[in-house]
């Protein structure tokens, strides 16, 4: 049968709230999501699902200035895709204040071929003056197909988001079974769900310098037994990241562990690794092998 079908891509700087939204929309756990930059690394589709349209959405790594290879992967990851979809939801945080990093973006969804609605996002921390001033800021800046003020934390708007969404869409046949959510496996999200609490759970350069690599997933009937390496840049990081007689890495497992056993619905047995690759983010054999580089 026929719905509303079509691809929309989040697209935006670091910490716009891109993920959270998607989110907030699927209803489900499926992006990770913390305060720091480049929380998102892979592109992730979140599919949703009603009775008259389906409709997937591309949760994409926020664009900033490179430091490292990794960082370029991801800039990449988020230009490729915005091409070949059917909207694009610009996302700005309305709380911060317009930099260069925003006239870059526009400058990229130039190019753009499909209709762009930008998502006035975090509203919830401004006042009503402030959003109508940023408003007219914007419609300055470029011609939107809407502007749409929302807060994806707070879920509002997020509903009629999704109704201005379909009104863009054609009719076609849903690509994904209507249960799916997300394109992802449950060893990627595994792999996310230990990498979300250590970037809740560490500061300064110790998140940016983390990978999680799933190395053992074994299911019994009833249980599921996991072991997982973390793997960073220095030895002076592994220390942190194990903690003070084993405790912070403790904390990450027992966190982990909550989201995962939601994730498998299984009681889930959980062995965290920490190993050093010395500046992995600048080399290609890591990148592909943790997933951020397809060549």
């Amino acid at each position: 049968m026929e719905k509303k079908f079509g691809y929309v891509a989040l697209f935006g700087r670091p910490n716009a709230g891109k993920s959270t939204l998607l989110n907030s929309i699927i209803k489900e756990h499926i992006a990770i999501t913390s305060s720091k930059a480049q929380t998102t690394r892979n592109r992730i589709q979140g599919i949703y699902n009603d009775k008259d349209s389906q409709i997937v959405f591309l949760d994409t790594p926020g664009v900033h200035k490179p430091l490292h290879a990794l960082g370029d992967s991801l800039n990449k990851e988020a230009y490729s895709s915005i091409k070949d979809v059917d909207l694009v939801l610009y996302m700005v945080d309305v709380s911060e204040k317009d930099g260069r990093g925003d006239d870059f973006l526009l400058e990229r969804l130039e190019k753009v071929e499909c209709p762009v609605i930008l998502v006035l996002n975090k509203v919830d921390l401004i006042n009503k003056v402030e959003l109508a001033e940023k408003i007219t800021k914007w419609n300055l800046k470029r011609e939107f197909a809407e502007i749409f003020p929302l807060s994806a934390k707070k879920g509002s708007n997020v509903e009629k988001l999704i109704e201005t969404i379909k009104s863009y869409l054609d009719y076609g046949i849903p690509f994904y079974d209507e249960d799916m959510i997300t394109d992802k496996s449950e060893r990627f999200m595994v792999a996310e769900y230990v990498r979300e609490k250590i970037l809740r759970l560490t500061e300064k350069e110790i998140p940016h310098s983390v990978a999680v690599t799933i190395d053992r997933m074994q299911f019994g009937r009833k249980s599921c037994d996991i072991d997982a390496t973390i793997v960073v840049e220095k030895q002076s990081q592994k220390a942190i990241i194990i903690g003070n007689q084993g405790t912070l890495i403790k904390r990450i497992g027992t966190y982990a562990r909550e989201d995962i056993e939601k994730l498998l619905d299984k009681k889930v047995m959980l062995e965290l690794f920490v190993k050093v690759e010395k500046d992995w983010r600048n080399k290609p054999k890591y990148l592909k092998e943790f997933g951020y580089k397809d060549e």
